[in-house]
């Protein structure tokens, strides 16, 4: 770092993003986008609406609004728009906690809470997971801190039944419950019915997984009035123009043709549910996926080991050196075709290593 850079920020570990990498033509199956394309008028939308790029977008996202609020069946102030739904939760972060509202989450989970932790100075208890990587609701019952749970988690795949979700917001009225739900179009139960029952809960969802929009960037959060306006009180102090107007329209458009994407997640769950099979008949431990992605180990092979034999035959997964996790992969579920290569190419690592 430089001579120059903040001592606030000197101890800070940057979030590490999944690779990108540019050397040859990969199966892409790391970062959990999906493998489905936009559908022909999201592409339509943002084409046209490039040709009004040299005007601010709508700071209130107007159209999206109103199109949410349609869609999931609430008031126009109860949702706020972001630049990912990583935005959102930085928001809520940034509102919501301080050196006097802490903040706690498990241990395995998205690797940017504790940066958004580290990031905002706010003090962080990092809650161990149970042997089986599943979260303990029974953990957060009347913890009295803030809390943020992602449903299903990753990179465990796992997902809390909704019940156990309720039980943990009406435990601490007096602090908010922050779920993030980026995969929960893949099986999970949503959260967002609980909102208008209590007024501690913000939702968090993305257009990334289920809706193709990875690389616009776009997300939301859904609660009450209050906390939507206190977030909205933040956005409109750091980046007032944070959707901008392709994204915006890609999006509108987006849920316009919700059937196409939700169509696509039930594709990726049949996908799942073969991907899962072949690797168990490997011989592979597969935890009970809810995601558009599977987290699995074998005894026959090591987690990076797999990974970087993978990496050199063209099919990239994403694999983590944190100690508990070290020996399984995160695999995204991609196409059909993607994942008969994907179990092809382990097959060949396999017997290969057997020789």
């Amino acid at each position: 770092m430089s001579k120059f850079f903040s001592e606030k920020y000197s101890n800070l570990e940057a979030y590490t993003p999944g690779e990108q990498p540019k050397d040859m033509k990969y199966i892409k199956l790391n970062t959990n986008e999906s493998p489905f394309p936009p559908s022909a008028s999201v592409v339509e939308a943002a084409r046209e609406e490039a040709k009004r790029l040299m005007l601010y977008s709508d700071p209130e996202c107007t159209l999206l609004v109103d199109k949410a609020a349609e869609l999931f069946g609430i008031e126009k102030n109860e949702i706020l728009f972001t630049n990912g739904s990583d935005e959102i939760l930085n928001f809520a972060f940034m509102a919501f906690c301080d050196e006097n509202h802490p903040i706690v989450f498990p241990d395995i989970t998205y690797g940017f809470y504790p940066v958004f932790a580290e990031l905002n100075h706010i003090p962080y208890e990092q809650i161990p997971v149970k042997e089986d990587f599943s979260i303990d609701y029974r953990d957060y019952i009347g913890i009295n801190k803030n809390v943020v749970i992602a449903n299903p988690n990753a990179p465990t795949s796992l997902a809390m039944p909704l019940w156990q979700i309720e039980e943990i917001v009406s435990s601490n009225p007096d602090n908010i419950v922050i779920i993030d739900e980026a995969y929960v179009d893949f099986g999970a139960e949503s959260a967002l019915p609980l909102v208008k029952k209590y007024d501690n809960l913000i939702v968090t969802q993305t257009f990334s997984k289920s809706r193709s929009l990875a690389g616009a960037r776009l997300g939301f959060g859904i609660s009450n009035k209050e906390l939507i306006a206190d977030m909205n009180t933040i956005k409109y102090s750091t980046n007032p123009y944070n959707v901008n107007r392709m994204t915006m329209s890609a999006g509108y458009s987006a849920l316009c043709d919700n059937d196409y994407y939700m169509n696509n997640c039930q594709e990726i769950i049949k996908n799942r549910e073969y991907t899962v099979e072949r690797l168990k008949a490997l011989g592979f431990d597969v935890l009970e996926s809810k995601a558009n992605f599977v987290f699995a180990k074998s005894d026959k092979i090591s987690g990076e080991e797999l990974y970087l034999k993978l990496k050199e035959k063209g099919v990239l997964i994403r694999h983590f050196t944190k100690e508990r996790i070290k020996e399984y992969n995160r695999i995204t579920i991609g196409t059909m075709e993607q994942m008969e290569i994907f179990i092809k190419t382990t097959e060949e690592i396999l017997k290969e290593r057997a020789k």
